[in-house]
């Protein structure tokens, strides 16, 4: 049977986390709006899909540039602020659309592919 298969670690998640706190304090809380996509991408991007004899036929890849994220994420800022952070929650579920949207499945071996 074919499907997916995710090669995230959970050393990987718990360096990523990490890394997205201190990014978030030393920004004063606007690494927040920003934090969701990465800790998204992350996973979707060492995500294999397999044949049904178990070999890697296809890799997701999310290509979505820092300025979407930028554009994205000041909307959903002005509603949180809005909605005293209400907003945020939904903003985490409006993340996971817009990347599940944006990505794509190359071939395993190739590299990115060209944004069309």
């Amino acid at each position: 049977m074919s499907g997916l298969k995710c090669e995230f670690e959970l050393l990987e998640a718990f360096v990523l986390v990490i890394l997205w706190i201190i990014l978030t304090v030393l920004t004063l809380g606007l690494g927040a709006f920003v934090m969701p996509y990465y800790l998204a991408k992350a996973p979707i991007n060492k995500t294999y899909v397999i044949d049904s004899a178990g070999q890697k036929i296809g890799r997701l890849y999310v290509d979505f540039s820092l300025a979407q994220i930028i554009v994205h994420a000041l909307i959903w800022l002005l509603l949180s602020f809005v909605t005293f952070g209400i907003a945020y929650i939904v903003y985490w579920f409006a993340v996971y659309r817009k990347l599940l949207n944006a990505a794509v499945v190359e071939p395993v071996g190739a590299t990115h592919l060209p944004a069309e």
